[in-house]
């Protein structure tokens, strides 16, 4: 059985995405580096540090320093996303229904605390969470399962009893290796692409979600 719903934070919850990539794009004009649509859409949903070495493989560059580079990137998303990023479709109507339903909730996100806490704040929906947690607080962040892993344990509640929601890649790969069911809700210009298919479920919005029939089939996976 499904026992907790764990959310991703950026592009899930709040339209951030379009706001980390303005920030990465004046950030990376100062080594003369182009953002790609290809590019921005193999790096959505990665850490900004993970961000930044898949970029330099690509471009090396010298100076400025990648932590002098992310801290730049940090900074400007921060600001913008904390005083004008609003909700994504469906998402705060969903979040309150979930816990209406007495469904413990939670956010696994490879955004910093500060920024998780801020967000939740910004959407009154802190109240509405069980718990949350940042990849930036594990040696690895998604891909990699980590921060699922340690917010199942912060929640006590098995990994596999975890209904994980993603809109990236990255994330949706990090759910899946720690062994939750998941629900891809990619952004419109990717949806069709086949990396999404190994989601259980896919969803054009969070507000598509449908509790009992999603649950009821969650909760029948082998």
């Amino acid at each position: 059985m499904i026992q907790a719903i764990i959310f991703d934070m950026d592009g899930l919850l709040i339209d951030s995405e379009p706001i980390w990539l303005e920030a990465a794009q004046h950030t990376m004009r100062k080594i003369n580096f182009k953002l790609t649509e290809e590019l921005k859409q193999q790096t959505t949903g990665l850490a900004c540090q993970l961000f930044l070495e898949y970029c330099h493989k690509i471009q090396p560059w010298d100076t400025p320093t990648f932590d002098e580079m992310e801290a730049e990137i940090i900074s400007y998303a921060h600001a913008k996303i904390l005083s004008s990023a609003t909700a994504m479709p469906g998402a705060i109507d969903l979040v309150k229904d979930l816990h209406r339903r007495g469904m413990p909730l939670a956010v696994a996100s490879a955004s910093h605390m500060e920024l998780i806490e801020g967000v939740l704040d910004r959407l009154s929906l802190r109240q509405y969470f069980t718990t949350w947690h940042s990849g930036t607080l594990e040696e690895f962040t998604k891909p990699h399962p980590a921060v699922y892993l340690s917010t199942a344990l912060k929640l006590g509640v098995p990994p596999q009893a975890c209904l994980a929601i993603e809109d990236s890649h990255a994330g949706l790969q990090s759910a899946r290796s720690a062994g939750m069911t998941t629900i891809s809700v990619p952004a419109p210009e990717v949806f069709h692409h086949s990396k999404f298919e190994i989601a259980d479920f896919k969803l054009a919005s969070l507000a598509e979600f449908d509790f009992a029939s999603l649950v009821e089939v969650a909760s029948n996976r082998p």
